[in-house]
């Protein structure tokens, strides 16, 4: 069994978890989230212990996906209450963000400025230029578009201009002239 899986997923205070079938629903004080879960797996609803996630079946794919929904849910309990961030560096001669409105402007060395357009439940912001702090409740969302607004200008390995996230080390080259 799913050592993940297998454990309750608690419900703090001031959260209101509902199940129908495999959709669930999270509303807590930063928002509300929906999502239906892959079939195999059986989700209950428990007052002492919480969310109980069991699978159906011991094949394979119920097996795999029985710490998946496990994750899912809780991940959803975690962003309605406490929220999600990444945090975003811009390295390089003259590299910055601007906010404009609820979007981004990007300069990153291109001849025009990229306009990074904020997805539904996401916060940009630029809280100085060369940072970038993306924000929402829903992890996956904050991920992908961490990742979008990174794939813009990917660090290079020569000088390590680009963008980054916080704390991400780099690693580097040393490029033509360590050959002589």
């Amino acid at each position: 069994m799913s050592r993940i899986g297998k454990l309750p997923v608690p419900i703090p205070d001031g959260v209101d978890v509902s199940v129908d079938g495999l959709t669930i629903s999270v509303t807590g004080p930063k928002g509300s989230l929906v999502r239906t879960m892959p079939e195999g797996v059986e989700l209950t609803l428990d007052d002492d212990e919480g969310v109980v996630v069991t699978r159906l079946g011991d094949e394979r794919m119920h097996r795999s996906r029985h710490g998946l929904v496990r994750s899912l849910i809780a991940n959803m309990v975690e962003g309605v209450t406490n929220g999600y961030e990444k945090r975003l560096e811009l390295v390089g001669v003259g590299y910055r963000a601007q906010q404009r409105g609820s979007d981004l402007e990007v300069q990153v060395g291109f001849s025009h400025p990229v306009v990074v357009n904020a997805p539904e439940g996401i916060t940009l912001q630029a809280g100085t230029p060369t940072q970038i702090t993306v924000s929402g409740i829903d992890k996956v969302l904050v991920g992908q578009t961490a990742a979008n607004i990174r794939k813009i200008r990917p660090p290079e390995p020569y000088k390590g201009k680009g963008i980054k996230y916080e704390g991400e080390r780099i690693r580097r080259k040393a490029g033509k002239a360590a050959g002589r």
